[in-house]
């Protein structure tokens, strides 16, 4: 038994990743705002370098992104995130097979980044700020990431801001997220999305206070109980901050590899961060302490 019960993520014409062990997303933003990196690899000489380096560092995939999508970020037009992203996407490629992800909500700048040789469409929005994304991804069969979120960047705030936790209604958060993840995974199907192709991601740090966020990273076996793969991306964000100490995202390395370990020991299919190397060692350590017996997530969906 698979952990998320698919043991392929189908990102093209005759490619696929195996699911049979968690998968690292190595991120790489071409902005000069993103709260971590921003501004570092802004170049595309050196955003390549960067790539190839997440690559030798352990990375499955490779997620660039030309747009930040912190609290308060402003929009990104089409034709600038464009020219940060297809240069380094087609650079990677020519480097490596590794598979690439374009984080984008803007179905233009996916297909450029598709044509550039990107496999997988990131999309922040679920196809909310462009259904034609679900048109796109269905055409070119490629892999499609649908993440959660309560409000656009520009409208949010830090998970350790809030003043009112924003509002799940009576089922809470992590039933909530679940459900409105379900009804875009119906909306991307009905698009003509193949189910194989998609993942899920509960977007922490997207609308929800810290222990919002905490609830969801305890309740990845909930999100993958139906048996789709779940992305978790929590690499040193605020809520991390707040939990494990550390003023600024670069404090945040210890608190991240917890979220990742607990996420995948919850049954989470990849985990996207900043740090690959350490991330894969850790992911890896607890892959070996579960052990073969019950396969991934045996019968508990947890460590």
């Amino acid at each position: 038994m698979t952990r998320s019960g698919s043991s392929h993520w189908e990102i093209g014409e005759g490619r696929s990743l195996d699911l049979t062990a968690p998968l690292i997303m190595g991120i790489l933003n071409v902005t000069p705002d993103s709260f971590h990196d921003g501004g570092i690899h802004d170049e595309a000489s050196s955003a390549i370098e960067r790539a190839v380096q997440l690559v030798s560092e352990g990375a499955d995939v490779v997620d660039v992104g030309g747009e930040s999508t912190r609290p308060g970020a402003d929009r990104i037009d089409a034709s600038e995130q464009i020219r940060r992203t297809v240069g380094v996407i087609a650079g990677l490629r020519a480097r490596s097979d590794v598979a690439i992800s374009i984080d984008t909500t803007l179905a233009s700048v996916a297909e450029a980044a598709l044509e550039a040789g990107a496999d997988i469409i990131n999309d922040v929005s679920a196809g909310t700020d462009d259904p034609a994304i679900f048109d796109l991804a269905a055409a070119a069969r490629c892999g499609l990431i649908l993440m959660h979120r309560l409000k656009r960047p520009s409208e949010d705030t830090w998970s350790d801001q809030y003043h009112e936790e924003p509002d799940y209604g009576v089922s809470g958060v992590v039933d909530s997220v679940r459900a409105a993840l379900s009804e875009r995974v119906d909306a991307a199907r009905s698009a003509g999305v193949s189910e194989a192709a998609i993942v899920v991601d509960p977007g922490l740090g997207f609308g929800k206070s810290v222990d919002q966020n905490l609830e969801l990273l305890s309740g990845v076996p909930r999100l993958s109980a139906d048996g789709r793969p779940v992305l978790v991306g929590a690499s040193r964000k605020s809520f991390i901050g707040a939990v494990s100490g550390g003023e600024g995202p670069g404090d945040r390395l210890p608190g991240s590899l917890a979220a990742a370990t607990i996420a995948v020991c919850g049954g989470a299919s990849l985990i996207r961060t900043h740090d690959v190397l350490e991330t894969a060692r850790a992911v890896r350590l607890a892959c070996l302490a579960r052990g073969p017996a019950e396969g991934w997530m045996g019968t508990s969906g947890g460590c």
